[in-house]
């Protein structure tokens, strides 16, 4: 092959022409599996690059157990609040049924004296607000008190010369809860300031 001048490369050479190898280029060797082995490997100790492989392979089989637990405690957690929450929903509509059994005592008798039938009602009226009191929901219904916006909701305003300003007038829908858990606030008159 002729030498090329410096800075130029060779012209390619004749079509069929086998080239002899160059000494800039790798050569070809024997493939990895079959390289010999290096001074660690005669001694029984595996290379650093051994180590680091199985290292890794380790940390990655720990992180995708840790991942798979995860997923079950996931899974796991999702279904055990399904439960629970099933169960307090019976427990609540359970609370109900003696209310709902009175009512209907009351509606059977609707022919008896209104008087009585009125006591009834009223009966039945507190039951249920005990229930809601027990299921941690008390009625709020007090007037003469300080307007809180957290408990209340005005739904009009009132010249009262009896009361203070800014006092809870009339309740004309009771409110159910305390302020952090409320099923709604009470629907209030309040006093106007003068």
């Amino acid at each position: 092959m002729p030498i090329a001048p410096q800075g130029r490369e060779p012209d390619p050479p004749p079509e069929g022409a086998v080239q002899p190898p160059r000494g800039d280029l790798p050569q070809p060797g024997p493939p990895a599996e079959q390289a010999e082995p290096g001074p660690d490997a005669a001694n029984g100790t595996a290379a650093p690059d051994d180590d680091y492989a199985a290292a890794l392979r380790e940390a990655e089989d720990r992180w995708r157990r840790a991942l798979a637990d995860l997923d079950n405690l996931r899974k796991r957690h999702v279904r055990e609040l399904e439960r629970e929450v099933a169960a307090e929903r019976a427990r609540t509509a359970a609370a109900f049924l003696p209310v709902i059994d009175n009512l209907e005592l009351a509606l059977s008798h609707a022919t008896a004296d209104p008087g009585a039938i009125v006591e009834g009602v009223q009966a039945v009226r507190d039951q249920a607000v005990n229930v809601l009191e027990r299921l941690g929901y008390p009625r709020r219904a007090e007037s003469g008190v300080p307007f809180d916006p957290a408990r209340h909701e005005v739904v009009g305003v009132v010249q009262d010369p009896d009361a203070d300003p800014n006092t809870v007038v009339q309740v004309l829908r009771p409110g159910y809860g305390e302020a952090e858990r409320q099923l709604r606030p009470a629907a209030v008159t309040v006093a106007k300031r003068e």
